[in-house]
């Protein structure tokens, strides 16, 4: 399936501000980046650099007034997302160096805080891929999705509580509740073709039978047309949009084409 999605966000700055973007996909495993655009109005020095976890990160100072960032990708992706019901459990101690910091609580995903109730929810079911997708299933059918109702603290634990939030809320639960059962887990965010409605999206990724798989809670079934963006332990590192001074965003505009 080849997509052309992009974002187009609008800053109203009142002095010179440090920002760092995280805008440009990566070809790798499920997604060939075939073209791209990038356009700063004003334009300024960009700096890019890679951070922790393989993102590529573009660190600019705006200048005093609107800043219009539009990036854009011309993306051959997968149609379908792998599944593979009955893929085992990895052991802790044959996980590669790299995904071990995917096991630990983080801020946003309070997996030490989270263990009796994943418990409840694998109870009978085969560690590995058979858990990770039974807490995908019951988020999907135990949290009510609704926009206005968490916020930018709202953590794992206050949905799982709450049983309310929309798909960041969602990630962080399923991120939470796999760390607790010593799945790997991570956030990913990116683009989903057809999203109703459009906007930034985010699901997890689980490491099971030596590999990464998508679940995605707020989806009835698997779906693919996906371009992930960035990944992270939880939200705190994979901020679209990144300031150190005095800037508002003021709009945000998301476009997914087939």
């Amino acid at each position: 399936m080849r997509l052309e999605a992009g974002c187009e966000i609008t800053f109203d700055i009142n002095g010179l501000t440090p920002l760092v973007l995280m805008l440009r996909p990566r070809s790798g495993y499920g997604q060939w980046i075939m073209q791209e655009s990038y356009t700063l109005t004003p334009s300024v020095p960009v700096v890019e650099y890679v951070d922790a976890y393989g993102n590529l990160c573009q660190r600019l100072v705006a200048l005093p007034g609107h800043f219009v960032v539009t990036a854009s990708a011309t993306v051959e992706t997968a149609d379908t997302i792998d599944v593979q019901p009955g893929a085992p459990l990895t052991l802790v101690q044959d996980l590669p160096d790299s995904v071990l910091q995917f096991l630990l609580p983080s801020r946003y995903c309070e997996a030490d805080m989270l263990g009796n109730l994943a418990q409840e929810i694998v109870a009978g079911v085969t560690p590995g891929y058979d858990q990770a997708e039974a807490i995908r299933s019951w988020i999907h059918n135990n949290v009510e999705y609704r926009y206005g109702v968490s916020n930018a603290s709202t953590s794992a634990q206050d949905t799982a509580e709450q049983r309310i939030g929309v798909c960041r809320d969602y990630t962080h639960l399923g991120i939470a509740l796999c760390r607790s059962l010593s799945i790997p887990a991570r956030m990913v965010v990116g683009y989903l073709y057809q999203l109703d409605p459009m906007d930034l999206h985010a699901w997890f990724e689980a490491f099971v039978a030596g590999r990464w798989y998508m679940f995605d809670a707020t989806q009835e079934q698997p779906r693919g047309g996906r371009i992930s963006i960035a990944y992270g332990r939880d939200a705190a590192d994979v901020a679209l949009s990144t300031q150190f001074g005095p800037a508002t965003l003021t709009n945000l505009s998301v476009w997914v084409n087939g």
